[in-house]
């Protein structure tokens, strides 16, 4: 039981981050500039985070969040609106 509610708070937790993530890039880059492609990366990268956190007892919750967060970061840097921001900082 303790395994099972630690997998599915670790769930809920990817899941808002990517509910999160989907929400800005929205705002930011509206629905034709949309990164379909990081967000499908953002999803599997959730699954795998998951399955892990399942299959080994000793992860801990805030381990996987805190993994996930990070990968969630760098997929954040790689979309269009955000290099675009770095340009314009940069120029």
């Amino acid at each position: 039981m303790k395994k099972t509610l630690a997998t599915m708070m670790a769930a809920a937790a990817i899941v808002l981050l990517t509910a999160t993530f989907s929400f800005a890039e929205y705002t930011a880059a509206g629905v034709t500039n949309f990164p379909f492609f990081q967000l499908g990366c953002l999803i599997i990268g959730g699954l795998i985070m998951v399955s892990l956190k399942r299959k080994y007892d000793k992860m801990y919750v805030s381990e996987v969040v805190g993994i996930f967060a990070l990968y969630m970061l760098l997929m954040t840097l790689f979309t269009s609106p955000v290099i675009e921001t770095v340009k314009t900082f940069v120029s």
